[in-house]
């Protein structure tokens, strides 16, 4: 064998391997501070993990999810801020937490035994929440 197979052989071998892996279980994690940024993350598959983080003015966050056993976390502090995100599947959770003024949060779910969640405090601060299907949850708490 020549080293150009040998090293193809592993390439292909290595994949294969990994292709599992890579249908679910990812985690991202993405922290911004400052002003006037925007986000947005969506997954597909399961045992997912989407956490986005932010820390100043006008910002802005878009979450989607597709799949079971995924969790959606947002965490906003400052002015400003909005949050969408939205999941389908079986088992998910879909929290958001925002922590100033004229804040603004729309989850949505669909399929079965997922919950919804939403905290915010401060003044001005709107919040929505839908679900569809069965065995699903909301939750909205504004202080």
């Amino acid at each position: 064998m020549t080293f150009k197979k040998i090293t193809i052989s592993a390439l292909i071998a290595s994949t294969l391997l990994a292709a599992p892996a890579l249908a679910g279980g990812n985690t991202a994690n993405v922290v911004q501070n400052g002003w006037l940024n925007g986000v947005a993350g969506g997954q597909a598959g399961n045992f997912n993990h989407l956490e986005l983080h932010q820390l100043g003015l006008g910002n802005n966050i878009f979450a989607t999810q597709d799949g079971s056993d995924n969790v959606t976390a947002i965490g906003q502090a400052g002015v400003n801020n909005s949050a969408e995100s939205s999941q389908s599947g079986a088992w998910n959770l879909n929290a958001t937490a925002q922590v100033g003024n004229d804040n603004y949060a729309n989850t949505q779910t669909t399929g079965f035994g997922n919950s919804n969640a939403v905290i915010q405090l401060g003044d001005g601060n709107s919040a929505s929440t839908s679900v569809n299907g069965v065995g699903n949850s909301s939750l909205i708490v504004q202080y």
